[in-house]
């Protein structure tokens, strides 16, 4: 097994956080590996196996240097472990998405060469939006609460940003550090925590429409999670976050007033 270990900086780290995953973790990094190598984008995956006790920490071995794995010592949540790994990431740009790759990756290129071309410090996908798609059908109780739980998020936390469960989102490196290093929540419900942040903060935001390419069996359970989700919610819109104003300002100002060098 390969273990993460800090480089030099890349042009984009994609985070997957995995827990007991083996059975399809290889398809989806070779579905990754397919992709971006067609793109001429210098990216590192890193999967964060999140206390797994079968072999996903070893999937990453036979993909070669662009690939490793963070492994945690203990099952946290899925919260917890794109924390760590968005923390622990080293390109310009960081993302992160599903073990069972529901997205088609047009999306992640798309929204990589936004936040490189700097429109925008930070890019949630979104099912709900003009140009989304589905290439393969939802269960109807998925979507039922998928629906119920975009109303609780657009009257608690965001009117713009409703879906905050779509697993795909992508970040500047700066707008990681500062997002990240402040969220607390470690189960299902951290991209609404996340979402919070970063427009509180005051990070640019845009949304990019996805294609749903597939709906496997998730680790979510409608019965077990949805009233622990409602309450982290609730915690999210009550919780007093410190030194949240203008982040993102500060950080936009001390990029403006970095020395620029001279063309010759």
């Amino acid at each position: 097994m390969r273990s993460f270990r800090a480089s030099a900086a890349t042009e984009l780290t994609l985070v997957i956080p995995a827990f007991n995953e083996s059975s399809r973790l290889g398809g989806t990094l070779a579905a990754v590996q397919k992709r971006l190598d067609q793109s001429a984008i210098d990216y590192r995956v890193l999967v964060v196996d999140d206390g797994s006790v079968d072999d996903t920490a070893r999937q990453t071995d036979r993909f070669g240097r662009r690939f490793s794995t963070l492994c945690q010592p203990e099952n946290r949540g899925k919260g917890a472990a794109v924390r760590a790994g968005m923390l622990s990431a080293t390109g310009s740009v960081v993302a992160f998405t599903d073990a069972d790759l529901p997205f088609d990756l047009s999306s992640l290129i798309e929204g990589y060469s936004w936040i490189r071309r700097g429109q925008c410090d930070v890019v949630c996908g979104a099912r709900n939006i003009d140009g989304s798609s589905e290439a393969t059908s939802r269960r109807l109780s998925r979507r039922v609460s998928s629906a119920a739980f975009r109303r609780i998020i657009s009257l608690m936390i965001s009117r713009e940003i409703t879906d905050t469960q779509c697993g795909l989102k992508l970040f500047s490196r700066d707008a990681a550090q500062e997002i990240f290093s402040r969220t607390t929540i470690d189960g299902f419900a951290f991209d609404v925590e996340v979402v919070f942040l970063a427009r509180r903060m005051g990070f640019s935001v845009r949304r990019i429409p996805v294609q749903l390419i597939n709906e496997r069996t998730s680790s979510l359970s409608l019965m077990r999670h949805t009233l622990p989700m409602l309450a982290d919610v609730m915690r999210v819109r009550l919780r007093r976050y410190p030194e949240l104003a203008s982040v993102a300002g500060r950080i936009h100002a001390a990029d403006e007033a970095t020395p620029r060098r001279k063309a010759a």
